[in-house]
């Protein structure tokens, strides 16, 4: 069999460089990495690789432009960010493309991600121009009210999957909040990230506002963190990676906000509406990959129609299009990297010694190379087995049948995860008491994800610390200082006066 034919997108760059005070650049010490495709698992670009020397010169451009950045008017930075916005637009097939031959995702899932990146940005400009604040009035002899100032320098770091509308999901705040920025963008998927100079620069963007520093997050990662010149890091990624940034971030005290890892339930109640469930869980757990922190990859149903469930759950997934991420029929395309792919199939391997597999496992038989796996589903998955509790961020889902709402909740809850959760019943006071008993951030009752940008988005337990979203974010880019003012005579108690 053939393999995999490589369809490069035009306009690939020959090296990504850091955006520093406006300018392109080498880092100081000249290190580059390989940036592959995962398609074939082959470089096609050099990356410059960031250490903490392009880390403090980033830091110090974004210093350097905070005074006038943070001083705009709330209408002028809005006016900024629907530049910013239209420029996304304009690149909507280049950047569906880069997204797509970068992190392996499927073009017709990466063809969205320009409108919601733009969106983002369109979103915060209208939350900016109708800010306002909080006032409080004690009679007649005080008068208090809130004053926000943005942060400063706010520290982002952002995952591979759909990475550039998650730049945009923190850059748009960061920016509408009045702080600049240094972002570094991962390290696998590096691509998309390479549009932003020119899209800033359209935009008017001012030198120094936004900064980004590629590079390994052990090293450029690590030393944004530890930067005292950086007093905010908001984290997307594993949870692992997170507690580090917190533990790291302590010396300073720096201001955090971590997403960070989930194993969503998917609670699924035998009088809900069987097919609408069924599609929304293939998707849910399927498309981009499977490598989206809310996939709900563990489904809980309800013992009388499990059985059916997982015959068609099985048929479903063995039906999946598997193919080239440039292919327009694609459904699951190629995961991101190697490392990631031999980590998906090594719990696909403990998967199969824990529980049932009724589909997918193996590679698809037409693609030899590339990484590449029919999407797998284990049924009769127990509580303790790995592939129940551990988030594995790829095309597998397990499983596992439940006797009534009580086992459904204690099921539900049985991770270390709380990010999200689906609920299926045609009873909605009982959709209610579920979604108010499990331990997560987010809950769907007959819905996939669906959300609203004004809504909170993170976790409890080990899926994250703090929210954004909405007014959420403008509350975790800025500092909230509270003034109060007499009104009249001042009637303090005169301690220590003798007359």
């Amino acid at each position: 069999m053939p393999p995999t034919p490589i369809i490069r997108p035009d306009g690939l760059p020959q090296a990504i460089r850091h955006w520093i005070g406006g300018e392109a650049v080498d880092s100081a010490d000249g290190l580059t990495f390989d940036v592959e495709d995962p398609v074939a698992n082959s470089p096609y670009s050099k990356a410059a690789a960031g250490g903490h020397r392009d880390i403090d010169r980033a830091v110090a451009a974004a210093k350097a432009a905070f005074p006038a950045w943070s001083r705009l008017s709330n209408r002028e930075r809005a006016n900024t960010l629907n530049r910013i916005a239209d420029a996304v637009e304009a690149r909507h097939d280049q950047l569906a493309q880069f997204e797509s031959y970068d992190s392996g995702l499927p073009i017709t899932q990466t063809r969205g991600q320009a409108r919601r990146a733009a969106e983002n940005f369109r979103y915060f400009a209208d939350v900016l121009v109708s800010l306002g604040e909080e006032a409080f009035r004690q009679g007649t002899d005080q008068f208090s009210y809130v004053v926000r100032t943005p942060v400063g320098v706010a520290g982002l770091i952002t995952p591979w999957n759909t990475p550039f509308m998650l730049e945009s999901w923190k850059l748009a705040p960061a920016l509408a909040s009045g702080c600049t920025l240094v972002l570094k963008p991962a390290e696998w998927t590096p691509l998309s990230a390479s549009l932003w100079p020119e899209i800033l620069t359209e935009a008017n963007v001012p030198a120094g506002v936004v900064n980004i520093v590629h590079g390994i997050g052990e090293e450029a990662g690590q030393a944004l963190v530890d930067h005292p010149d950086v007093p905010l890091i908001s984290f997307t990624g594993s949870t692992d990676t997170g507690r580090h940034i917190i533990r790291s971030s302590a010396q300073h005290l720096k201001t955090t906000s971590m997403e960070l890892g989930g194993k969503s339930p998917v609670v699924l109640f035998a009088d809900a509406d069987l097919e609408a469930a069924l599609d929304s869980i293939v998707f849910g757990v399927f498309s981009l990959n499977g490598e989206r922190c809310t996939a709900g990859s563990r489904v809980l149903v309800e013992r009388p129609v499990y059985e059916e469930f997982i015959r068609r759950f099985a048929e479903r997934a063995a039906q999946v299009r598997v193919g080239h991420p440039a292919d327009p029929d694609t459904e699951v395309g190629a995961l991101v990297h190697q490392e990631h792919y031999a980590r998906v199939l090594d719990y696909v391997e403990i998967g199969t010694k824990e529980a049932r597999l009724v589909a997918g496992g193996t590679r698809p038989a037409h693609l030899p190379e590339g990484n590449y796996l029919q999407p797998t589903v284990f049924a009769d998955v127990p509580r303790d087995a790995r592939i129940f509790q551990e988030e594995i961020f790829g095309p597998v889902v397990a499983v596992a049948p439940f006797e009534d709402e009580t086992e459904a909740i204690e099921l539900a809850n049985a991770t270390q995860f709380g990010l999200a959760a689906y609920i299926w019943t045609s009873d909605l006071k009982r959709g209610h008491r579920i979604a108010h008993a499990v331990e997560s951030g987010m809950v769907w009752i007959n819905s996939h994800n669906v959300r609203d940008l004004r809504t909170p988005f993170g976790g409890v337990k080990a899926s994250g610390v703090g929210r954004e979203g909405g007014a959420h974010s403008i509350d975790f880019y800025t500092e909230s200082k509270i003034v109060h003012v007499a009104l009249g005579d001042v009637h303090t108690p005169r301690f220590g006066a003798t007359t």
